[in-house]
């Protein structure tokens, strides 16, 4: 079940959602660990690569980093650790996604929309990551 805090920190993704310079479609993420948030991250392209995620027929390019890899990359460049952290997401985990999500230490997921592909939220719950849903009715 969500607490007011889930759908704060679920409105703050959605803004730095709007961050990203991806076109088909803009991902936000926060850790937060100690209702601290320690990282945060959209979805773009590499540090120093062009900021364009798509080619010229609207496919993304696939160098393009997703959110939580951001945000976790993020991380691991700082002293801080997302043991035991919730991770704040506009969109599900992809499968590729899911694997770093679990490897960081990532303890609970909430996330608004649900990604089409659902083997990353399979794989997390089966490793007892608790998983939450919050409808976009509830950030309004």
């Amino acid at each position: 079940m969500h607490n007011k805090f889930d759908i704060a920190y679920l409105r703050m993704a959605k803004e730095w959602a709007k961050l990203s310079y991806c076109q088909r479609k803009q991902v936000g993420a926060l850790i937060v660990k100690d209702r601290m948030i320690i990282s945060d991250g959209y979805n773009g392209t590499p540090s120093g690569a062009e900021n364009c995620c798509e080619d010229e027929d609207g496919k993304t390019h696939w160098y393009v980093l997703h959110a939580e890899a951001n945000a976790i990359l993020k991380l691991a460049a700082s002293t801080q650790s997302a043991k035991g952290a919730t991770l704040y997401l506009t969109l599900s985990p992809c499968k590729e996604c899911s694997k770093l999500i679990l490897q960081a230490g990532i303890k609970r997921l909430v996330f608004i929309d649900r990604y089409s592909d659902t083997e990353g939220l399979n794989f997390l719950q089966n490793a007892d990551v608790e998983i939450i849903q919050v409808e976009e009715d509830f950030l309004k």
